[in-house]
């Protein structure tokens, strides 16, 4: 099976994101914040540090979020990364989860094709959640990206949300359960 957990090459269109980046820009004047503050990894995380962290969020040192495969993160310490729920399919057809410094718990794309598209938008998955309607400026380098990965996908973010919060109704649930 393509990236099991020995194989942390990001599929190639999360490389091609990150090896572009996420523009981000806050001024403490105004107290205004100007593009995206998401940076993708280089390669998913090592099992060993999503366990530790898993560990230590949950606060259930039985949990090691092997269903997981975490690729990005936000300067507060969200994390973003796959959930390994669909049987058999490939990591880039599972559903995106954020799970925020603060508790939050999502899904956020029913698959990689969606999370293009977030992108697309010039959102990150945190923004995707909070005001996918928002003032964000399209990101024309990550629009070629998902229409070459996702050709005739494209949906609004709040539209992406909704179908993979529909999908996956019981995901916030499932993680409060594993919290001690």
């Amino acid at each position: 099976m393509a990236n099991a957990p020995d194989d942390l090459a990001l599929p190639a269109a999360l490389a091609e994101v990150a090896a572009i980046g996420f523009e981000w820009e806050y001024d403490d004047e105004t107290d205004e914040a100007r593009g995206c503050d998401y940076e993708l990894y280089e390669r998913f995380e090592e099992p060993e540090r999503t366990a530790w962290w898993f560990r230590l969020w949950t606060g259930n040192k039985e949990v090691d979020g092997a269903e997981f495969r975490f690729f990005g993160t936000t300067g507060g310490g969200d994390y973003t990364g796959f959930w390994l729920v669909r049987p058999g399919a490939p990591v880039v057809e599972q559903p995106v989860v954020y799970v925020g410094s603060e508790g939050d718990r999502a899904v956020v794309a029913r698959d990689l094709g969606d999370l293009l598209w977030i992108f697309a938008a010039g959102l990150g998955p945190a923004e995707a959640l909070e005001g996918p309607d928002g003032t964000a400026e399209p990101n024309e380098a990550f629009r070629a990206i998902a229409e070459r990965h996702a050709p005739g996908r494209e949906r609004s973010p709040a539209e992406i949300v909704e179908a993979a919060q529909a999908e996956f109704p019981r995901f916030p649930e499932l993680i409060a359960d594993l919290c001690r």
